[in-house]
């Protein structure tokens, strides 16, 4: 599968609800990194991440993925994603925001899925208060200092 069909695939997955459709396109233990929910690992953790989390706190997706760049074992996306919440304090308020996808292939399944965006800009837009806010931007924090840990960046 090319890696333009690949993310014609994944998006419509998305966008439908079809967890188990998203799952098979990860390889068996797969990992599926949301910049919301935190790391997915195996098909079985993708398919409840989007059928329970993602559809279960919103409705109306579209995800437009731009600018496809990959050599065959990495593949980068800008993308647009939209969606409209259904959660109780901010249900029908739509969202919109930008990113950039990386996708690590292997034997033409995604072996691991990672996102950056500024949550920030989502969350306000659903009307977050400031210690939802800062919750989870905390979070967010925490896994990109764990990620750089004993780097040049965070020595030890």
């Amino acid at each position: 599968m090319d890696f333009e069909s690949l993310l014609s695939d994944f998006t419509a997955a998305i966008e439908s609800g079809d967890g188990q459709g998203l799952a098979a396109l990860f390889c068996e233990d797969g990992v599926y990194h949301d910049g919301f929910y935190g790391p997915s690992r195996g098909r079985d953790a993708i398919t409840h991440m989007l059928e329970a989390h993602f559809h279960g706190h919103a409705k109306d997706f579209r995800w437009q993925m731009k600018d496809l760049v990959c050599d065959g074992t990495l593949g980068y996306a800008r993308y647009v994603f939209s969606y409209t919440s259904t959660m109780p304090d901010s249900e029908g308020k739509r969202v919109v925001f930008e990113g950039m996808s990386r996708f690590e292939l292997e034997d033409g399944k995604i072996r691991d899925y990672s996102e950056n965006f500024d949550t920030g800009v989502a969350m306000a837009q659903l009307g977050f208060d400031g210690s939802n806010l800062a919750r989870i931007l905390g979070k967010s924090a925490e896994r990109m200092q764990k990620r750089n840990s004993g780097s040049p960046h965070l020595p030890s």
